[in-house]
Order: C-alpha cells, then sequence, then structure tokens
C-alpha cells in the first residue's frame, strides 16, 4: 500500500516544508483521518517564487522544440511508471475510486504525450508581399502563468496547468487545491525528474484569496489560468483585468440531458448512471438536467433509479466500490441544502438524499424528478451525486431548457435522428456537446465553455495556444 508523502512547496527546484509556517491539515474523505499538514506560503514565499518563474521564463523562452518535448515525453513516460501509486495517493486525498484515478493518471500521460508533439507544431506564416519586402508572423511564449487547479482532478488538472504553458515555452506558477497537494506535486515531480529546469515551475500552496492577489498583483504574470466556480472566476478575472493579464477561465457548468423517445433506454440508461456518479458528481461535466420526453420519462426514471440504488459506495481503495465519498465537508452540506429545497418545493425523491454512515463524507447517490424550475437546484450548480430528471413534450421545450441558464460547459442529447443531431449542434449553447455520447474530451480536443462557464480552452491545440501571443514583423 503507498503511503502518503510528507507534503512541501517546491520553489526554484527546492522543498519547502511547513517549519514555522502556517499549514493546513489535509484530511482523507472516506476516514476523516489527517494524512498530512501542508506548508501555506506567506508573502516572501511568492516573492521568491516570482522571482524564479522571472528566471525561468528566460531560461525556457530560449528552450528547443525538441528539448520541451523531451521533458513533456520524459514525465509521461515516468507517470505511467508510477501510475499506481499516483493514483492510490490521489484516492487518499481526494476519495474518487482507485480506478478512476489511475484513468486519471493515463489521461495526463496522454496530454503531455500530444503536448511534446504539439512543440514542433507552433507555425507562424509569411505574408504575400512586393519584391523588396518581407512580413512575417510568428508565435511567441505569453510569458510566466499563474495557474489555480481544484481539487476534484487532483492529477488532471495540475496536467493541464503546467502541460500548456511548458509546451508553448512559459515559466508557471501553480496553485493546486490544499485538499489534494501530493498529486499536483507527484505531476510537477514527474517533469522535474524528466529534465524540466528548476526555474521554470514551481508549487505553491496558502490561503487562496492572499496567493491569488499576491501573484496576479505582479507585472512578472502575464496569464492567469484557472479553473473553478464562476463566482472565483469571476473575482480573479477583474484581478487581472487590472493588469491586463490574459486568461483562460473554465467555469463552472450545469450540464443539460436530453433524451428522445427514439432511443435505446437501456443502452442511455447503462451509459448515463455510472457517468453521471463518477467522481460522486464532483465534475464541472457532469450531466445532470436530465430532460426526457414524456413519452418515455417514466420507464427513465425507473430504469434510472433501479440503477442508482444498485451502487457500491464506498472508500475508493476497496474492491469493486463505484463511488467514494465526497471530497471534504462542505460537499454534503451542500447536498443536504439543495436536495431538501426541492423536495419542499414538490420534487419527488427516489433514492439517496441522505448521509451515509457517520464516519466520512459520504452522501447517498440520488435521484429527483418533476423538480420546479424554481427550486435552487435546478438554477445551482450541485456538483455533486444528484440526478434532475423532467420531461418535455417538444424538441423546442427542450432547447429552450438547455438554454436557460447563463452555463455553458458541457451538454449531452441522445436520439437517432440525424436531422435532429443536427439541429442540436447548432442550437445548444455549449462548448461541448456529446451526441450520443458521454465521451466529450481528449488529449487532442478543446475542453472549455461558453456563457459563465468561462472562455478560452485547454487540451488540443487551442491549450497550447492559449499560452502564446502572436508578433508580425514588417522588413522592408
Amino acid at each position: 500500500m503507498t503511503a502518503y508523502p510528507e507534503l512541501y512547496m517546491i520553489i526554484n527546484g527546492e522543498r519547502i516544508y511547513k517549519e514555522s509556517r502556517r499549514i493546513h491539515r489535509v484530511v482523507n474523505p472516506a476516514t476523516e483521518e489527517t494524512l498530512g499538514e501542508l506548508p501555506l506560503a506567506d508573502a516572501a514565499d511568492l516573492d521568491r517564487a516570482l522571482e524564479t518563474a522571472e528566471k525561468g521564463f528566460k531560461i525556457w523562452r530560449k528552450s528547443t522544440p525538441q528539448e520541451r518535448a523531451t521533458v513533456l515525453q520524459g514525465a509521461a513516460h515516468l507517470m505511467l511508471e508510477r501510475a499506481d501509486d499516483i493514483a492510490r495517493v490521489a484516492t487518499m486525498e481526494e476519495g474518487k475510486p482507485f480506478p478512476e484515478a489511475r484513468i486519471e493518471v493515463m489521461m495526463n500521460v496522454g496530454l503531455f504525450n500530444f503536448y511534446a508533439g504539439e512543440c514542433y507544431r507552433l507555425y507562424g506564416r509569411t505574408l504575400v508581399r512586393p519584391q523588396g519586402m518581407r512580413s512575417t508572423v510568428t508565435k511567441e511564449p505569453v510569458g510566466p502563468v499563474a495557474a489555480f487547479a481544484p481539487w476534484n482532478f487532483p492529477i488532471g488538472n495540475p496536467g493541464r496547468k503546467l502541460g500548456a504553458p511548458i509546451a508553448a515555452g512559459c515559466s508557471v506558477i501553480m496553485k493546486s487545491a490544499e485538499e489534494t497537494p501530493a498529486s499536483a506535486l507527484a505531476v510537477l515531480q514527474a517533469l522535474l525528474d524528466a529534465g524540466l529546469p528548476k526555474e521554470v515551475a514551481q508549487a505553491v500552496f496558502g490561503v487562496p484569496d492572499e496567493v491569488s492577489r499576491h501573484l496576479l498583483a505582479s507585472p512578472i504574470i502575464r496569464k492567469l489560468s484557472f479553473t473553478g466556480s464562476t463566482v472565483v472566476g469571476k473575482h480573479l478575472a477583474k484581478l487581472a483585468a487590472d493588469d491586463m493579464k490574459r486568461t483562460t477561465m473554465e467555469l463552472g457548468g450545469h450540464g443539460p440531458v436530453l433524451v428522445f423517445k427514439d432511443i435505446d433506454l437501456d443502452k442511455v440508461l447503462d451509459t448515463v448512471v455510472p457517468q453521471k456518479f463518477r467522481n460522486a458528481g464532483q465534475v464541472c461535466v457532469s450531466p445532470t438536467r436530465f430532460m426526457i420526453q414524456e413519452e418515455i420519462y417514466d420507464d427513465f426514471v425507473a430504469g434510472y433509479t433501479q440503477r442508482t440504488k444498485a451502487l457500491k459506495v464506498g472508500n475508493g481503495l476497496d474492491d469493486g466500490v463505484q463511488m467514494g465519498p465526497m471530497a471534504n465537508p462542505r460537499r454534503p452540506d451542500a447536498m443536504e441544502k439543495l436536495i431538501s429545497d426541492a423536495v419542499s418545493q414538490g420534487a419527488k425523491l427516489h433514492t439517496g438524499g441522505e448521509r451515509i454512515g457517520n464516519q466520512g463524507f459520504y452522501y447517498a447517490p440520488t435521484v429527483l424528478s418533476d423538480i420546479p424550475q424554481a427550486s435552487e437546484i435546478m438554477n445551482t450548480e450541485p456538483f455533486g451525486p444528484v440526478a434532475l430528471c423532467n420531461s418535455f413534450k417538444s424538441e423546442d421545450d427542450a432547447i429552450t431548457e438547455a438554454n436557460r441558464l447563463p452555463y455553458g460547459l458541457a451538454a449531452y442529447a441522445w436520439t437517432q435522428d440525424s436531422a435532429r443531431q443536427k439541429r442540436l449542434a447548432h442550437d445548444i449553447e455549449t462548448g461541448m456537446l456529446g451526441v450520443n455520447t458521454v465521451m466529450i474530451g481528449g488529449a487532442d480536443s478543446p475542453f472549455g465553455g461558453v456563457k459563465w462557464s468561462g472562455h478560452g480552452a485547454e487540451d488540443g491545440p487551442e491549450g497550447v495556444e492559449a499560452c502564446l501571443v502572436t508578433k508580425v514583423v514588417h522588413e522592408g
């Protein structure tokens, strides 16, 4: 069994332990036992990280595509070798089942290998000009990046935050969630062990508002990359705007799922139920608002409830567990508030709606139906193990409901009608749409949303492009 490691920050390649600093107690969400004590940065630590990032950018912007690709490929290889250990640590500090955490490691491996290839594809172009003149368009790294990653994907989010800037030739200061620090440190350590210069990437932790204000106030930082809630994203975007820093914002969602009567009901249910309760529903692209055509509504809700009741909930390190605890004590509290409000307004509770046991942050997988549109859960991202089921009559009604909220991160639709598929692809306001599939991500595919779900993209060529600026040079 993997032991939980001692915790530290990494600045200029040095491991900074707690010593006399403030600490954050990292807790196992399955047992509520303390895993470790994480040092929190003070102003001097952040200043040192900024100074190092400035030096790192001067080094790394001169690196060749081959050098950057070698580091990314080497880190991918090391993460593959260390996959089981990294995944167990992630399960210990975040709660998700071990197989899910291991898949997350593999996603990082694929992303780093893809970005290694992108290092060779940062193309510019030469414009057509009269003889004796020359105009070129080139891409250059934007500069030091401040990258903030949340706790729900403790391996994958740091991979995204580190991979793109490094591929582009930037330096990066990463602040991952204090709940899941060891996973993030393992990703950065793989890059350092693969030959990344120690000045190029730093890992700090701290009081979130203190760290964000300090880093974003510095002219050294030229770009902000943030994944998290819309509320916090708006706050950070305002801070970044004061210095005209570029931003990539991957924010909240409230994923609509349109299910039409022409589908194979059992096949759809067998697909969407596990996806809904993946990582206890703590997924920004989780399918959440199920809109079912009224002819199949009752059968859909009954089948959904039956499958949900059969899920095995427990410690993510135990064999056969399909859903672990929620990541922190705030999430069960939020579930209780949202679900109680919905039921009080007339929603039907089919299963779940309660905590499990008296140890750990467990909340039962929940199915609600006939939820009033005015209830808070229909308007606020629940970010938990609850499926919301309502019926619709017409396609237009379903599209109207899908687009009703100011979020637009991920949406899903299930229909065999090819003409309808094209209409939905055009009319649903979302950054990512899965038609007859829940697979909406990939190393080569941009990941991001519209409206209040943010702007810009991670993954794919777009992820590296977001860390580049354009320069035009005209020669006479």
